[in-house]
């Protein structure tokens, strides 16, 4: 299950955790209210968070993601890596910048985090997750990159960047939106980064041509949202999903992730877990011939402005 992010040599696993419905009691996945019901004050989502951590150490899993934004989530990693004893050889994590939480803890915000992609928020949000996870943290990306954002043509940003990548860190992006594919093709232009973190998935397959170029350029890929937010879980209701789910004897989840892992371009898919449960259904897409999910459930792609416009009304629950 040990292989490597792309040609940086950089140890990841097939599966890797996400940590943004771990992070803050808060999310935009499907029935998440639920999951973390009765638990989520900070102690109690920590223990949750530590849990899902240790199901996920159990299961092989050997890569973790957060961000700066994802509550306190860089935290309960390194409270988790510190009482488990794991070093920077143990688990490899990666982190990202460029959204501050601003929710306050409060499932009912009205702004549960705001982007600012500057030099300065790199500086300042570099700093705080060093504090936390110290020489843990072996990959930065750029949260949510856009084209339209301006930060791959920010000239002070990305010599901050390049400071940083000469440290041993490794340096990547993720993108969002119906124009991921033109972030991309941008970035890979520029030459300046190791990885990116993209959504794809059996609903939004628009970036997959623009992954497979960074594949090809020795990049690292990383997929997000490879459950569409919940949509391609049992919660979904997606009833071709359902039915070939049930063909297959697995759950729709274990499903929508073995078409990702089927992806020759892929190196890490992310599980966002909340619970231990839907983190063993996720695992579970290791056993699934996931070449045969793509072709029987071509047609479930969405058009990708059809697609994000959804997934912008997903409420925080």
């Amino acid at each position: 299950m040990i292989g490597t992010l792309g040609a940086t040599g950089l140890p990841v696993t097939r599966i890797g955790l996400g940590l943004a419905a771990l992070g803050r009691p808060a999310y935009i996945n499907l029935g998440h209210g639920s999951d973390v019901s009765g638990s989520t004050d900070v102690a109690a989502l920590e223990r949750r968070a530590h849990a899902v951590l240790d199901a996920a150490y159990a299961g092989g899993i050997r890569y973790v993601d957060a961000a700066r934004s994802y509550g306190k989530a860089e935290g309960f990693l390194a409270s988790w890596l510190s009482e488990r004893g794991l070093g920077r050889e143990d688990v490899t994590v990666g982190s990202k910048w460029g959204y501050t939480y601003t929710a306050a803890w409060r499932a009912d915000a009205e702004v549960h985090e705001v982007k600012d992609l500057t030099a300065a928020t790199f500086r300042r949000q570099l700093a705080e997750t060093r504090s936390l996870l110290g020489e843990h943290l072996r990959l930065y990306q750029i949260h949510s990159a856009t084209v339209e954002s301006g930060v791959l043509e920010d000239v002070e940003l990305l010599e901050e960047l390049a400071a940083l990548r000469s440290t041993g860190v490794l340096v990547g992006l993720t993108t969002s939106g119906p124009g991921q594919a033109e972030t991309i093709w941008r970035a890979l232009q520029l030459g300046r980064f190791d990885c990116v973190q993209s959504t794809w998935n059996l609903l939004e397959g628009s970036a997959g041509r623009a992954l497979a170029a960074a594949h090809e350029a020795g990049w690292g890929v990383i997929v997000k949202e490879a459950l569409a937010n919940g949509r391609l879980t049992d919660r979904g209701g997606l009833a071709p999903l359902v039915e070939a789910a049930g063909r297959a004897g697995v759950a729709p989840d274990a499903l929508a992730l073995a078409a990702v892992l089927a992806q020759p371009w892929v190196d890490v898919v992310l599980s966002g877990a909340a619970t231990v449960e839907q983190l063993q259904s996720n695992l579970s897409a290791l056993e699934v011939d996931g070449a045969g999910v793509v072709a029987e459930l071509d047609g479930l792609g969405e058009d990708p402005s059809s697609y994000w416009e959804k997934r912008g009304e997903l409420p925080w629950n």
